[in-house]
């Protein structure tokens, strides 16, 4: 059973200490609280050299440090504190650098509220069993024979059919129904790469409808995004060895995944609002009367700093944009000023929570926006943002990839 280390601070007041253990439990793995006794707390915290006021940060700095000096043991890390407290949320993010400085754990973050439910849990507890108990399957570095990768996204479903280490089809559609959209996306998949069914050797899964799609195909691999599109990202751009830092923005929420050679061993997810997401895009070019494919192009023309944004909301961020319309802003600065928004949003909310290594590596169907793409790096620095082919295929290409270990 995967042992999951869990460093939080009022869990216990919140009442999801439950929710945690229980979205564990239902991937293999089992909670581990690091055991401490005051001396050690004291003594841990003065080692450790940051100063909080609360005494369950204190609390969590002396676990982490039992983790990181091998007092419990442990598999992988969780990392949790309310997303209320702004103390809580510096502390989190050192005791996460600390132990990915000093041990080799799989560590996930988490900013909880007092409603959090256990489905709100699974996926980052699904990755990090999925890291544990299969990274050998992760560390593959190359997809054999023929196989078919699906990934049920909350906008679109994907398909594509790789043979031996190439994409040779592909499938896109709007997701409706999950199973009628994956069907569409695999059919379309199959007409490209001019084979049947009857040709593939594996099925491989992921995205939302995952374990429904999972159960339709009878596939061989169902498996969460998180590692799936992380070892994607790495194969297409060709960046399997060494480091590298994964940004996936999606329709509904996004992906921030730093990788040690084709492996994930840190990642967060989520967002305040679908302003910080494709959505927000797809509303600002609607309201531009252009299509989502050329939004990014005429960004890329235009000026963010000449069109006020000061909104995390997609309400109050839609009603800047039309405000800035109404006074006479040029559409190409409105665009570019979405798509900085966006880009800011996702570093305050994500990249601030990982160590960004590069290179950066850009996916999913929003990387094709070029405007998006260059705020990114704006936001970074002026960092060089890698977008590979086949980029907004990503969980498609993971899943078909990783398939093939298993079948071979």
């Amino acid at each position: 059973m995967v042992k999951i280390a869990q460093i939080s601070c009022g869990t216990e007041y919140s009442g999801i200490q439950k929710e945690i253990e229980r979205a564990a439990e239902t991937f293999g793995a089992e909670i581990v609280i690091p055991e401490t006794d005051l001396d050690y707390i004291n003594d841990a915290y003065e080692r450790f050299g940051f100063k909080c006021a609360s005494s369950s940060l204190k609390l969590m700095i002396a676990r982490a440090m039992s983790v990181v000096e091998g007092k419990t043991k442990a598999d992988a890390v969780f990392i949790a504190t309310c997303f209320r407290c702004a103390e809580g949320a510096i502390v989190r993010n050192e005791i996460r650098k600390f132990i990915q400085e000093n041990t080799n754990l799989p560590v996930v973050t988490y900013s909880f509220t007092e409603r959090t439910k256990a489905e709100e849990l699974f996926i980052r507890m699904e990755a990090l069993s999925t890291v544990v108990s299969r990274k050998s399957l992760l560390a593959r570095e190359k997809q054999e024979g023929i196989t078919l990768g699906i990934d049920s996204g909350s906008t679109t479903t994907k398909a594509v059919v790789m043979e031996d280490n190439e994409v040779i089809g592909t499938g896109w559609v709007p997701t409706t129904d999950v199973i009628e959209s994956a069907e569409k996306a695999v059919d379309m998949a199959l007409k490209d790469a001019g084979y049947t069914m009857k040709k593939i050797e594996g099925i491989g899964v992921t995205g939302y409808g995952r374990l429904t799609l999972g159960k339709h195909f009878n596939a061989d691999l169902v498996q969460e995004e998180l590692s799936v599109n992380s070892k994607g990202a790495v194969f297409l751009a060709d960046r399997q060895r060494g480091e590298a830092t994964v940004i996936d923005i999606g329709g509904m929420d996004n992906k921030v995944i730093t990788v040690n050679n084709g492996i994930p061993d840190n990642f967060t997810m989520g967002g305040i609002c679908a302003g910080a997401s494709g959505r927000f895009l797809e509303i600002t070019a609607r309201r531009l009367g252009v299509d989502i494919e050329d939004l990014g192009d005429l960004a890329v023309k235009g000026n963010y700093r000449n069109v006020p944004m000061d909104s995390y909301c997609i309400v109050f961020g839609i009603q800047d944009l039309v405000t800035s319309l109404a006074a006479g802003a040029k559409k190409e600065d409105v665009a570019a000023a979405a798509c900085h928004s966006v880009a800011e949003q996702v570093y305050e909310q994500q990249l601030q929570e990982v160590d960004i290594r590069e290179p950066i590596i850009e996916v999913g169907g929003t990387s094709l926006i070029k405007g998006l793409v260059e705020a990114v790096s704006d936001i970074l620095g002026g960092a060089e943002v890698i977008v590979p082919n086949y980029s907004q295929y990503i969980g498609a290409v993971g899943s078909a990839l990783l398939v093939s270990g298993i079948i071979k």
